[in-house]
């Protein structure tokens, strides 16, 4: 089985996507999650760009790595001066990583328009710039910048490029869709030229701006490039780098290449997750492999034959790659979507329930609530129509006021009172706005009787007005993400009053999770 290696450059071309932003802990805890998922090779940073990236390759030494090696990035020797004397290469050395990457220019243009030298001395730079890190014991591999496009203009240029940073001693030259606006078929063609002309390891880098870059990564590897160099998630600047999540799914699943291991191919949407978390970024629900809809089936039709057999809507299954199937409830849903989600509450046989809560699900809907971001709320009220349900808590009043206080800022204050037991709870919560005000006030009155709430966060929280057309009446549906230390689920809540949609969503999260940790025998 062909072996292709994946080298990981999230802390570095992925930090530089629009909003992304890696503190030194962040960067090092993502170093520590992706050595654990089997990656090889982690690009921390380029060591002479800011001192953050300075101070991670000191902060790296002490992590134990099981298996990736960290690799420093940067650029060839300045023009017309010694690669002994050259501050970046001296910052590469100073890194103490096992690996150096270089990167180097290898389009005529860019040479002569952007670097403003000679092809000859560029060659020489890159000669010189890898002979160097080499004699001081570093591997080295080469990032041909631009190779596809310089490739197209003056190909045997391009190739120079690559003989240099072979002769000098690079162990992988890895090819560059910079600008990526490379065709598939044009990679191809050009990997096997280059396997044709060097010998030494060929690597892959595309970008996106094509939404080719998956593709461009699979067609390079099946030209014979063993090196993909991507980001989690195909975070990075412009439309962003190739997504190793997909990269490496496709060549495992798909191509039976060895990657990374069928151990971490179960933990890809963990990991994809986990880094969506440290970027402070949303999910991308319908992400190939890992996202939240990437196995959800909608129309009635579907979740009928995927009950029957999931390959009739599946190509590989969920648990390959550690995400799940998922059977959404909307007014499409028919009784065969309303018996899956409903399994574990044993009704199967009742017809009329089913009915009554297809109904129900339809009604609502007409109504402008969705279920299928709200898939809690969906499992109260099926416990609701079944005698399932009991409330936790009632509401007995809420009150939110949003006064401006001297200097012009706006305070906003809830206030609730809630009945747990034979106990009325009434408190005051200060919040940045109405719905953060009213969430602290509601949890301040239910953590002394449930304190796993206080394992509960808010992740998203979502408005739409659900009927425009009838203007300040209009109703809007409020859908509130939450997590705990194992889940994530969505509630939703209808009303014309936002805050009174809010209050909805809010509390089934809350009851949701109280309902879940009692199942769970917590």
């Amino acid at each position: 089985m062909p072996r292709v290696f994946v080298y990981d450059t999230t802390l570095r071309d992925g930090s530089q996507g629009e909003g992304v932003n890696f503190s030194l802990q962040d960067k090092l805890l993502l170093t520590k999650r992706l050595d654990d998922l089997g990656v090889d090779y982690i690009e921390g940073g380029y060591p002479l760009s800011n001192p953050k990236d300075a101070e991670y390759f000191l902060a790296v030494r002490d992590l134990k790595l099981k298996h990736a090696k960290v690799v420093a990035f940067g650029m060839t020797r300045r023009k017309n001066a010694p690669a002994e004397t050259d501050t970046c290469l001296k910052a590469l050395l100073d890194s103490q990583t096992p690996v150096v990457t270089i990167v180097g220019k290898t389009w005529d243009f860019q040479v002569k328009e952007i670097l403003g030298t000679s092809l000859e001395e560029n060659l020489n730079m890159i000669r010189d710039s890898v002979a160097y890190c080499r004699s001081q014991g570093r591997e080295v591999f080469y990032d041909a910048e631009h190779f596809f496009d310089g490739y197209k203009a003056n190909p045997e240029y391009a190739l120079q490029t690559l003989a240099a940073a072979e002769s000098a001693g690079a162990t992988v030259v890895i090819l560059c869709d910079t600008n990526g606006g490379s065709m598939p078929e044009r990679v191809a063609d050009a990997v096997a030229e280059v396997r044709r002309r060097v010998r030494c390891e060929v690597g892959i880098h595309p970008h996106n701006d094509c939404d080719l870059a998956v593709a461009n990564a699979l067609a390079a590897v099946r030209a014979g490039a063993t090196q993909v160099q991507g980001t989690m998630n195909g975070i990075g600047e412009r439309c962003g780098n190739v997504d190793l999540v997909s990269v490496v799914a496709n060549l495992a699943l798909k191509y039976q290449y060895e990657v990374l291991s069928p151990e971490s191919l179960r933990r890809l949407t963990e990991a994809s997750r986990y880094v969506y978390e440290l970027a402070n970024m949303n999910f991308r629900p319908g992400q190939p492999f890992v996202g939240a809809s990437a196995f959800a089936h909608k129309g009635g039709m579907h979740t009928h034959a995927v009950a029957k057999n999931p390959a009739s809507y599946e190509h590989i299954d969920p648990e390959q790659v550690g995400n799940e199937r998922r059977i959404l409830v909307s007014e499409l849903s028919g009784q065969s979507t309303i018996l899956s989600k409903t399994s574990k509450y044993a009704i199967a046989t009742d017809k009329a329930v089913m009915a009554k809560i297809l109904g129900k699900v339809q009604d609502l809907e007409y109504a402008g609530y969705e279920f299928e971001a709200a898939e809690a709320s969906f499992d109260l009220l099926v416990k609701k129509e079944t005698g399932a349900y009991t409330p936790w808590f009632e509401r007995l009043s809420y009150r939110v006021n949003i006064e401006h206080d001297g200097k012009g800022e706006p305070v906003t204050e809830a206030t609730v009172k809630v009945r747990v037991g034979d106990r009325v709870e009434h408190v005051v919560s200060e919040g940045d706005g109405p719905v953060n005000a009213l969430d602290g006030a509601l949890r301040k009155a239910l953590l002394p009787h449930f304190p796993r709430l206080g394992e509960l966060g808010l992740v998203d929280y979502k408005v739409r007005v659900v009927n425009a057309r009838e203007g300040t009446a209009a109703r809007v549906r409020v859908v509130i993400e939450s997590r705990d230390t194992k889940d994530v689920w969505g509630t939703v809540g209808v009303s014309e009053n936002v805050i009174e949609a809010s209050w909805l969503a809010l509390s089934d999260a809350i009851e949701y999770k109280l309902f879940k940790d009692a199942e769970e025998g917590n």
